[in-house]
């Protein structure tokens, strides 16, 4: 059976002032219906790159995306994304952020409210419906981000980061909402991050990145049952090992801004 997601010897090249920069090189990864799948590895090795290319922003300069064997050439509606810095509409109440993307595809008033109001109670949202983002803390402003993508039904969910500017406590809490409405839902989400402890929380599969050009170093298959102790043996132990991947990479990092400086 094939993946839902395929990523086919992808590369990205920018062109910028000083000469090409390949922010990714020959990615071959295969995404199963239903998986949880987290992109990590240091700043500059093409995670949101990747994230962005999977939706249809960015399209690669070579190679190619399947997403449920049609070829990503543009956003689409069957790829929702949930982005760090949250996106709404300030002017919007909750329940209007919610629904605008059903607004766009023209939908009902009868059908909005029909898709929104379950999403009130699911991301415990309904006390604030008439409120503005401007009255919410940064989590619940995450909450009607994530309540928007789920409102469009999308199989696939992509999201950058989502969580990274919140407090730890805010963070953890969405984090178990998060893994709640994909076991209630069986969507696919992959899922960029810089935290391991959070990608081993949160994934079955982690997918360790080289630093620029940005390519799979290791893609590592999180077998411990759920729900996750983070402070489990079998959890810090996996942890150790994602932490010796990743810091390889960011020494590589900081070596080539180094020679960069020299040069």
């Amino acid at each position: 059976m094939s993946a839902q997601i395929e990523v086919q010897q992808v590369q990205k090249v920018f062109k910028t002032p000083g000469g090409d920069v390949i922010a990714l090189r020959d990615i071959q990864l295969d995404i199963q219906a239903g998986e949880f799948v987290c992109l990590l590895g240091p700043s500059g090795c093409g995670k949101s790159t990747l994230l962005n290319a999977i939706a249809g922003f960015a399209p690669p300069s070579g190679g190619q995306i399947l997403v449920a064997g049609q070829r990503v050439a543009a956003p689409g509606p069957d790829r929702g994304m949930v982005f760090q810095e949250y996106a709404l509409f300030p002017w919007m109440t909750v329940e209007q952020n919610i629904g605008f993307g059903l607004e766009i595809q023209k939908r009902s008033p009868a059908e909005i409210r029909a898709a929104v109001e379950p999403l009130l109670d699911k991301l415990h949202l309904r006390d604030f419906r008439h409120r503005f983002p401007k009255d919410l803390s940064g989590g619940m402003r995450q909450r009607v981000a994530i309540a928007r993508v789920l409102a469009l039904d999308s199989p696939v969910m992509l999201m950058d980061e989502p969580f990274g500017a919140l407090d730890a406590l805010t963070r953890r809490s969405l984090q178990d909402e998060l893994l709640r409405i994909w076991q209630e839902s069986g969507k696919t989400i992959i899922f960029v991050t810089h935290s391991i402890e959070e990608s081993i929380y949160l994934a079955d599969r982690v997918v360790v990145m080289t630093y620029r050009p940005g390519t799979i170093k290791r893609d590592v298959r999180v077998e411990l049952p759920r729900p996750r102790d983070p402070s489990a043996p079998g959890f810090n132990d996996l942890k150790r090992e994602l932490t010796r991947l990743v810091m390889e990479e960011h020494s590589r990092h900081e070596a080539a801004e180094l020679q960069a400086a020299v040069d």
